[in-house]
């Protein structure tokens, strides 16, 4: 167990520099699931695909945002829903394990969350998760913005922030402008979950886009 607390102890002091993000999970993309499932009892994208799934009907248009390998899109397709799930991601070796090994995305695109996703159109997406992705060291409050903008007045936005990123990093007052500035209704905010066997747990966000 200890090469897993060695990796997230690595993960969560990125800093949030771009470069060394891509290398490290280029690096691991091989041995993520293994060392994620197995080791740390990682499940953040079961709970963002649960909660999803009780939010949106038909043939609905999800984008999976900082989708790694594809845990999160392959949870969703395993809950039975007929949708249509992107993917975007930041490191290009993770997309290629999700195109390869999961086969449930209708898209997958290289994209970086603390920027423009000027790839995606207003008002696109019936839904959008994201897991493991707004956290120590990786993206911030203001990552939110884009997932408001591309996703359609009244659809869901379900996310995971790590506990220790909730308050240190500004999450907890940032859900807070948004509601008061008109932005989103927040649906809950539940504590979860995060890292099983390391005793890690999450606030699960959903807000639904105003």
């Amino acid at each position: 167990m200890a090469d897993q607390n060695d990796l997230l102890e690595s993960a969560i002091s990125l800093g949030g520099d771009k470069e060394a993000t891509r290398s490290f999970y280029g690096e691991w993309a091989d041995k993520y699931e293994k060392d994620m499932l197995e080791g740390t009892g990682y499940v953040a994208p079961r709970l963002v695909a649960e909660k999803l799934t009780e939010l949106v009907s038909g043939t609905a248009e999800i984008l999976d945002a900082g989708c790694g390998s594809g845990l999160a899109g392959q949870a969703l397709r395993d809950l039975g829903k007929d949708l249509l799930i992107d993917g975007i991601d930041l490191t290009p070796e993770m997309l290629t394990v999700a195109h390869a090994k999961k086969g449930v995305y209708r898209d997958l695109v290289e994209a970086d969350m603390t920027a423009s996703l000027d790839m995606f159109e207003t008002d696109m997406y019936d839904g959008v998760i994201s897991a493991g992705v707004f956290t120590n060291g990786h993206v911030g409050p203001s990552g939110l913005d884009e997932l408001i903008r591309i996703t359609k007045p009244g659809a869901p936005i379900v996310i995971t922030v790590r506990d220790s990123a909730w308050e240190a990093d500004g999450f907890k007052d940032y859900f807070e402008k948004l509601k008061a500035d008109g932005k989103v209704t927040i649906h809950s905010i539940e504590h979860r979950p995060y890292h099983v066997h390391e005793g890690v747990e999450c606030a699960l966000c959903t807000v639904m886009k105003v």
